[in-house]
């Protein structure tokens, strides 16, 4: 079936930024009338949404911040203030899953919820995802947005949805195999245990149907030696995603450009400043991405701090698209970064250390103060058949000079038994800062 044309996000930059003009003065008219806590902020800073009358003026109006919106919410149970409508306007609700705070509980009105949607057919498309693909959800579909948008997106575009939730691994990968599923989309934790069972159960995953698999959630997808175990197992191509409960599916890697990540602006206003001073950073340089989402009225983000460091990739996009285009997708939290005997080391660092070994099939990292200095410690989980002394003494050994090699710190590495550490279904929690 051939995709309409004249897409969005095919348009050139000067379209794509009259776009995003418009709908931010849209959006700012509508949430100035009756969005307390914009108008609360607002006239708190000393500015007035009426001032913006072009792209650069976003910059008078204060940032966001995560902690705002969490005191917000438990200021005025349940939902916090950041509503534009009567609450009886709003359909669905989901919350946020705590991973780096308390949870929120977010509203959409059938419109927003229908913009969230709408993000996800871009998203399609620009994966080379097609009406006739056949679609599995792995995961249990409850309050966290998870998957949910991406299902109903895909089912109004006309795909074959298959909901995977309420079974355990082994009844999902008979699922996709008798309904000869083309795209599946789940975290890259979910993805390698999917393998991991299917291996034990001799399912050949590589034989199956199954081309594309869109992940998200956390760190993996945009980890070259977690995309490459995935990819291998599954015999797919893997596709990072990017997104969050509070500002809606904004991020994609595209077919034509892997390892990178493309925001969708004509959804978005995407800025990228220094986390420090929040100053606009020169191209190409790292900094932090700050998100106005246009399109979800009914709840919006405006100079969102996301907390995900970025880098512009300056040079011109492989599929000819204009969006903003990030090299290497999201390289790590702010809020994640440990120092270790002076190195910056992130999650996403030690991961594609970790994943480059097959012996490994999973890993926890501790990081506890002592006598002031921060000291970590690697648990690894080896597959069955290297659970010998030598073997294990082997691997420790070696994960132990990698990361000496590559990240300039020693740490401490020990191994656990075969199956004892946890498996997910959705995002993976493997670092811990213990205090």
């Amino acid at each position: 079936m051939n995709e309409p044309q004249n897409l969005p996000e095919n348009q050139n930059r000067e379209a794509i930024e009259a776009r995003q003009l418009l709908r931010l003065q849209d959006l700012l008219k509508e949430v100035s009338a009756s969005n307390s806590f914009w108008k609360n902020k607002w006239n708190a800073a000393g500015v007035s949404p009426e001032s913006i009358q072009n792209l650069s003026d976003l910059q008078k109006l204060p940032i966001t911040t995560k902690s705002e919106l969490v005191e917000d919410h438990m200021s005025h149970l349940p939902y916090g203030t950041n509503l534009t409508y009567p609450v009886e306007n709003y359909t669905r609700m989901h919350q946020t899953s705590g991973t780096t705070g308390s949870p929120m509980r977010w509203l959409d009105t059938k419109a927003s919820w229908d913009w969230f949607g709408e993000c996800w057919a871009q998203i399609y498309r620009m994966v080379g995802l097609y009406p006739e693909d056949r679609l599995f959800f792995p995961f249990s579909f409850g309050p966290f947005v998870g998957f949910w948008a991406a299902f109903e997106g895909a089912t109004r575009r006309g795909n074959f949805c298959l909901a995977g939730g309420g079974m355990g691994s082994e009844a999902r990968l008979q699922m996709i195999l008798d309904n000869r599923i083309t795209a599946v989309c789940c975290t890259p934790t979910y993805a390698l245990r999917l393998a991991e069972v299917a291996e034990a159960e001799n399912i050949n995953l590589a034989a199956s149907r199954v081309r594309a698999l869109i992940v998200a959630g956390e760190p993996g997808g945009n980890i070259a030696a977690t995309k490459l175990r995935i990819g291998q197992a599954w015999g797919a191509r893997v596709f990072d995603h990017w997104g969050m409960t509070e500002i809606g599916a904004l991020g994609i890697e595209p077919l034509e450009n892997p390892g990178s990540l493309n925001i969708l602006e004509t959804e978005c206003i995407a800025e990228i400043v220094n986390p420090d001073t929040l100053q606009p950073v020169e191209k190409g340089e790292q900094g932090e991405l700050i998100i106005t989402n246009l399109g979800r009225l009914g709840s919006p983000l405006i100079r969102y701090r996301t907390g995900d460091l970025v880098t512009e990739d300056t040079t011109d996009c492989p599929s000819g698209r204009s969006l903003l285009r990030l090299k290497g997708g999201i390289l790590g939290r702010a809020d994640d970064m440990v120092i270790i005997r002076g190195n910056n080391v992130f999650p996403s660092s030690l991961e594609a250390i970790l994943r480059t070994f097959d012996q490994v099939a999973e890993y926890r990292i501790e990081v506890r103060t002592i006598r002031s200095m921060q000291h970590m410690n690697i648990e690894l989980e080896p597959i069955e058949t290297h659970t010998t002394e030598e073997q294990l003494k082997q691997i420790k050994t070696e994960v132990s000079n990698a990361i000496k090699d590559r990240l300039n710190f020693h740490a401490e590495v020990t191994t656990v038994a075969p199956g004892a550490l946890p498996r997910f279904e959705l995002k993976g929690r493997r670092f811990f800062k213990i205090d």
